[in-house]
């Protein structure tokens, strides 16, 4: 038996679906960086957008995730033992080729099944189609490989969601899988949109009823092949590896501190008292290398249910960051900012809306008429409207707080060898909030809003011009406001001068 997961996975041939997205993309960079005799690691890729897998390889390979490892070997290097196939999840057969499947099903040892349909607003045909389906058929493919060692699928905490509280268990189903899927193969669009909320049931989308399904998918093959499933809550930035902050993902904080450092998101509805569930996606993907390692040489005849989840042993409250995150933003602004930059909590999304008109949308409109006339593309108007229209969808996870226990995963940290746990660490208690969010802005900075730190110098400069700019408009629309109610009323300057003290408090409010 393998005495660490390195030995292990060392000469074992890996599938990987979704490879090309952020947790995907973070696992192929660990895999290679950290286990250099590992076999060939086969990537799922479908073409889009005109280009062939060959070419969308070659842009995986520009990310900058793999700096780190590019400091030690070269690209080609690097990349000697990764092939690209040609396939999709949402098509029969995962849209392989008969010589691509006999490759996959001759050499494959390890299938790590992350590719998946994140959009809550996606339609049921869709989610049961990629979600359910895609997972059926990578578990066929495992089926059917000669030398499968583990199957390891990533789920989500919020699959039971439900549930405040749970366990690392499969949970019964409420709703039979074949009727569903057979529902979305029989029903017309729209009538299949119009049964869509009593399919769902207690589920609040699409998403969470089919990733719930897909888990029951796999537990069916336990006895086939060693199976785990790693159910991550909302992954964000990386806490330590390969580069602290890094991340392509514009959901969850990250992609409000992106928004906010370019000064055009300046509220957020916010529990600040509420515990939201955070993992950094470099523990995620520790975990599903060692949850992989555990089932394989465990030889596991029960699927294992892992929670890489911070609720219960590091949980995170924006109420902790709160008087850091402008602090921080100040402290690596962009040149690209259109605004100064201040993000405030609201406490409700009535709250949130009502004062985005005065600070987001009516801001929009006239950013955006200044765009048009200097022939530019407006884009600020769409933005917020689609911010709105997310945040609408995501109500009822906004304000809920869950907690989703994770003794499996520490009994799984304590298993492991003491090297494995320094080299694959999921033990989270160590992880400070506020330095860490320091790391988010600047990953935020670099990987998402594209600046390096050599302009930080320019950006600061501006930082304070914008601050000064920010300051007139205000003492502007104070006066404007105040000789506006003093005209209208008939009274004199000096007689309503409370009148910007008013403003000013009634405007903190907003």
């Amino acid at each position: 038996m393998a005495t660490n997961i390195k030995s292990w996975y060392s000469g074992k041939n890996v599938f990987i679906t979704g490879g090309s997205g952020f947790l995907g993309i973070c696992l192929l960079e660990k895999l290679l960086r950290t286990i250099p005799d590992i076999g060939t690691i086969y990537l799922l890729l479908r073409p889009k957008r005109g280009k062939e897998i060959n070419q969308r390889l070659e842009e995986i390979k520009k990310n900058l995730v793999f700096e780190k490892l590019f400091e030690t070997t070269s690209v080609d290097e690097a990349f000697k033992n990764v092939k690209c196939v040609a396939g999709d999840v949402g098509q029969p057969d995962l849209g392989l080729s008969p010589e691509d499947r006999k490759m996959l099903k001759d050499n494959v040892n390890v299938i790590f099944h992350s590719a998946a349909t994140l959009d809550f607003a996606e339609s049921l045909k869709t989610t049961v189609d990629i979600n359910l389906l895609g997972t059926r058929r990578c578990l066929q493919l495992g089926k059917e490989c000669t030398n499968l060692k583990v199957f390891i699928h990533v789920s989500s905490a919020y699959v039971n969601s439900w549930a405040l509280v749970t366990e690392e268990i499969v949970y019964p189903l409420k709703q039979d899988v074949e009727k569903l899927i057979k529902l979305t193969e029989t029903l017309s669009s729209e009538e299949l949109e119009s049964q869509t909320p009593e399919i769902l049931g207690d589920h609040p989308n699409t998403y969470t009823i089919t990733k719930q399904m897909a888990e029951h998918e796999v537990q069916a093959c336990q006895d086939l092949f060693p199976c785990t499933i790693v159910r991550p809550s909302m992954i964000i930035g990386a806490w330590k590896e390969p580069i602290p902050g890094w991340t392509i993902s514009k959901n969850g904080a990250q992609g409000f501190l992106m928004g906010a450092a370019k000064g055009v998101v300046r509220r957020l509805p916010v529990g600040k008292e509420i515990i939201y569930d955070n993992i950094p996606v470099d523990i995620v993907v520790n975990e599903l290398i060692a949850a992989g390692f555990h089932a394989a040489v465990t030889e596991a005849k029960e699927v294992q249910v892992y929670h890489c989840t911070s609720s219960t042993c590091n949980p995170f409250r924006w109420a902790t960051v709160e008087d850091k995150v402008n602090v921080y933003l100040h402290r690596y602004p962009l040149k690209s900012a259109v605004w100064y930059p201040h993000l405030k909590f609201l406490p409700t999304l009535t709250w949130f809306k009502f004062s985005a008109i005065f600070v987001h949308i009516i801001p929009a409109m006239f950013l955006d008429l200044l765009t048009r006339i200097f022939g530019g593309r407006p884009i600020l108007v769409k933005l917020h409207n689609n911010i709105s229209s997310s945040l609408d969808r995501l109500s009822s996870f906004i304000f809920t707080e869950w907690k989703f226990h994770n003794d499996k995963t520490m009994a799984l940290q304590k298993w492991l060898k003491p090297e494995d746990q320094k080299d694959f660490n999921l033990d989270i208690s160590e992880l400070l909030w506020i330095d860490y969010f320091e790391d988010l802005t600047k990953g935020a900075r670099r990987y998402l809003n594209k600046e390096n730190m050599k302009n930080i110098e320019a950006a600061r400069g501006k930082d304070t011009l914008l601050m000064v700019f920010h300051l007139i408009l205000q003492g502007v629309i104070y006066c404007m406001v105040w000789y506006t109610i003093a005209t209208c009323s008939g009274l004199s300057m000096t007689s309503t001068a409370f009148i910007v003290p008013l403003t000013i408090f009634l405007c903190s409010y907003i």
